[in-house]
């Protein structure tokens, strides 16, 4: 018997071929492919309408971008961030002579526990960097509240938040800047790309002489910068893109509240609702395992969901903590991190993105619900 279509965890935002290939043409014509040229300008422009801010700097990667940003900022010594998240949150201290210190999540929101973050504050402390985990905003006041206390910048990491508001406010206006990815995994993709929301024009034109060389004119370097400037390739994928945003978190949400629905009474699986005032993206619909009361662990699952041609992801596992570059760090001790740890060892995002089918989310579920039938047969 052959075996069922693989149902993938996401899937890329492509635009119509024939629009891409049209503006491809007028690259063509145009003879300019990188160093601001003119699809990079409209689509900053396009960005900071798009999202209600007012100054954007686009980049090829958002790893580069919160590299630049700690740069930036001019951000040393110690940062206290999340273990719970991709690993270029962290990387990009390290790539700073940056010590990470980790502090534990939240249970419910998956995010940076601010009854957790003074504690960790040291006289070495420059900076907080929280990550918007799964597109949810982390209690962002209450962070402000305590960097204003002690004198240290915010840099959000808000890979997974683009679009996300709280109250009507983009998520990217918080802090002293806000990083985004535009990885082809997320909801909104420039193939590769990422960029960096700041509050002022002294500040992004420094974020522009970082990204290029530290080129300020064609003889005057004011800083030892990176070359981490997107494409014109990048730039007119990623204007494309913003046309189909709105029909592909409608059908994300359609995916959303089935997924909800069908598993709400299923003892053992947990997931996350909507919160009051927040528009949400809809990028991941992550579900927490207990293995006690499902009668099945969270990797069993996940390999069950494989061999059905379902594929999960186990994001995030490891922490951040247990790999080899950071395990060492006092505060990545286990006894520092359970909330964490727990939460790791819990959870699979199930597949989420705005090509699933109604037979694509019926397969999903029965895998899920079917175990749920045998666990409690």
């Amino acid at each position: 018997m052959e075996a069922e279509k693989l149902i993938t965890v996401t899937v890329p935002l492509f635009p119509p071929l024939e629009d891409f290939t049209a503006i491809l043409e007028d690259i063509w014509k145009r003879k300019w492919l990188t160093n601001n040229g003119h699809y990079h300008e409209e689509l900053e422009r396009a960005l900071c309408e798009y999202l209600g801010v007012e100054y954007i700097s686009l980049f090829c990667n958002g790893t580069l971008a919160l590299v630049t940003a700690l740069q930036a900022l001019r951000i040393t010594g110690e940062v206290i961030t999340t273990p719970y998240s991709f690993v270029a949150t962290t990387h990009s201290l390290w790539w700073n002579n940056i010590k990470p210190v980790f502090v534990d999540i939240d249970p419910k929101t998956c995010n940076l526990d601010p009854d957790r973050i003074e504690a960790a504050i040291t006289p070495g402390t420059t900076a907080i960097m929280p990550v918007h985990v799964y597109g949810t905003p982390c209690d962002v006041d209450r962070i402000q509240n305590i960097a204003d206390t002690y004198g240290l910048k915010v840099i959000y990491d808000a890979a997974h938040a683009f679009a996300v508001k709280k109250d009507g406010v983009s998520v990217a206006e918080y802090g002293d800047m806000t990083i985004l990815s535009f990885h082809a995994t997320k909801t909104y993709s420039t193939i590769e790309g990422g960029a960096i929301v700041c509050r002022d024009a002294k500040m992004k034109q420094r974020i522009d002489y970082l990204k290029n060389f530290g080129f300020k004119d064609e003889v005057t370097v004011v800083a030892p910068g990176i070359n981490a400037k997107m494409n014109e390739v990048q730039a007119a994928y990623g204007i494309l893109g913003l046309r189909q945003l709105e029909s592909a978190a409608a059908h994300r949400r359609w995916a959303t509240n089935i997924y909800r629905e069908e598993l709400r009474n299923i003892e053992g699986i947990r997931f996350m609702e909507d919160i009051p005032g927040v528009t949400h993206n809809y990028s991941y619909f992550p579900v927490f395992i207990d293995e006690q009361k499902l009668g099945m662990s969270r990797d069993a699952l996940y390999m069950k969901m494989k061999e059905k041609n379902v594929l999960g992801r186990r994001y995030f596992y490891p922490l951040i903590s247990d790999f080899p570059s950071y395990r060492g760090l006092p505060s990545s001790e286990k006894k520092n991190l359970p909330v964490s740890n727990r939460i790791s060892s819990e959870v699979i995002c199930l597949p989420m993105h705005h090509e699933l089918t109604e037979n694509d989310v019926d397969r999903v579920l029965r895998v899920l619900k079917g175990k749920f039938r045998a666990a409690h047969a």
